[in-house]
């Protein structure tokens, strides 16, 4: 018998300013996970929880990683992405503009560090779907797909 519903979703927050005039993104770097250790990843992410909103996932995820409040109707979604790699997943990305607090590392076993960088010139070693979809939302884009083979008929 065929397991259901065992997708794993998550939410990934990319905080964003304004700094004189240029569109910066805030983004972490990744230690001790087992995953793409020593890449940027983007400012915060997390699983949703059983029973729980996604952008009350995110608002959790935002006070726990980078120590900032996030009011819910302050999340802009920004793009949906299922992915397909080691293992598939749907990713809801929000935007934030609004916050209280100012970003901080709360995880230091997961990050060893949070950098501001130019929208229009993320770093060559950021995860190449979040940089994809990323990439996409800037191109009006608010869905993809990563790392699916097309089937031959």
């Amino acid at each position: 018998m065929r397991e259901r519903f065992k997708i794993p979703s998550a939410v990934i927050i990319l905080l964003e300013r304004n700094n004189e005039g240029t569109r910066e993104i805030l983004l972490q770097k990744r230690q001790n996970t087992g995953y793409k250790d020593d890449w940027w990843d983007c400012a915060a992410s997390g699983h949703v929880e059983k029973g729980e909103s996604m952008t009350t996932a995110a608002a959790r995820e935002a006070k726990e990683e980078i120590g900032i409040d996030v009011k819910q109707e302050d999340l802009k979604f920004s793009l949906l992405s299922h992915v397909c790699l080691d293992v598939t997943y749907s990713y809801t990305y929000f935007f934030v503009k609004n916050f209280n607090g100012e970003p901080q590392i709360k995880e230091p076993e997961k990050c060893s560090d949070l950098c501001w960088f130019p929208i229009n010139k993320l770093p060559e070693k950021l995860i190449p779907d979040r940089k994809q979809s990323i990439i996409d939302y800037l191109d009006g884009k608010n869905y993809n797909e990563i790392g699916w083979k097309k089937i031959k008929k």
